[in-house]
Formats: structure tokens, sequence, C-alpha cells
């Protein structure tokens, strides 16, 4: 897979070559016995995630530069450098950053949410599919993505169906995730 590690660091990094940014992986979960997920998100294009949900799990955002903007139940706040909130599971949320920006994030437990940021890398390295996606491929790999790791993580709204017959019909027509 694309990522590399740096000999004797903890850090791995998800280049996502656009949007989202690149990542490091600070602690993975295998470092923290799946107590977490540690990332750093460096942002420097103008990006924004969907609303969804980790149904099972926190998620941080503790902004280290710039600003983003974390919409929670519907509300959208703004925080600058310093500031932190805590993202209760089961809360719909999303995130936008309307310039450069890097950002501490914390998924508490991990479960399997490193497993979908590779995964979702691999998607965008190694099959060329963008975010948001373009064409009916890419969304319908998007969606068995999603489909595969609902237990950590649903795209929150009407989307959410649409993607579980995409994803179904991904199946059907013999697409496959990479590994």
């Amino acid at each position: 897979m694309a990522s590399s590690k740096a000999p004797g660091a903890s850090d791995y990094v998800l280049d996502f070559e656009g949007f989202p940014g690149r990542w490091e992986i600070l602690e993975t979960t295998a470092e923290t016995d799946g107590e977490r997920l540690t990332t750093r998100m460096h942002l420097d294009e103008r990006s924004e995630l969907p609303v969804h949900v980790h149904p099972h799990a926190e998620e941080v955002y503790e902004v280290e530069t710039g600003e983003i903007e974390v919409r929670v139940d519907g509300e959208w706040s703004t925080l600058a450098a310093g500031d932190r909130m805590v993202v209760p599971a089961g809360t719909e949320h999303a995130f936008r950053n309307p310039g450069p920006a890097t950002v501490r994030n914390v998924h508490r437990p991990a479960m399997r949410i490193e497993a979908f940021f590779r995964r979702f890398h691999a998607l965008k390295t190694e099959r060329g599919v963008s975010m948001p996606p373009e064409g009916l491929r890419s969304t319908i790999l998007l969606a068995m993505l999603f489909a595969e790791y609902d237990d950590e993580l649903v795209v929150a709204g009407p989307q959410r169906w649409v993607f579980g017959a995409l994803a179904a019909l991904g199946r059907v027509l013999g697409y496959d995730l990479p590994d």
C-alpha cells in the first residue's frame, strides 16, 4: 500500500494527493491496543467532508494551525488554533476548512477506522477515485467501502440509502476494493 514509515518513527503518512490532504498517523490502532487512532491532518486545499456518524466512537478535533469549521447536529462552529472539540459517538457531524489548516484528530475507540482510512487511501491512489467522486464507478467503489465499514462510519441522510444500493450494485458487477 502507498503509505510510508520513517525508520524508528511511529508516524505513518497517507498522502491523499489533494483532498483531503496529507495525514500522518501518529498513533496506530495496534500501538494503542485499539484504544484510539491519532492522526495529524494537513489540509492544504479547501475541503469538506460530508455529514457522517461514527456509531460507536467519539471523534476529537484539535486545531494546531489555521481554522476549521465543524458541524455538530446541524450547527456550524469555527475552531481556530488551540481550540478543541469532542464529537460524541452517534452524533451527526462534518467538517470543512476554509483554508490551510493542521488538525490533530483522534478516534476513540479506534475499532477499524485505521483500516478504513488506509483502504480509502488505496482507492484514491491506486484506483483513481476522487473526492467528491466523479463518475458512477468511483461512486460505487466509495459506497462499497462505506458499506464494509458501516460499524465505523455511516454517511448521514438520504445518501446512506443510496450508498447501500450502489454497494449492492458494485457487488453484482464484480467490483472489488483494494486490500
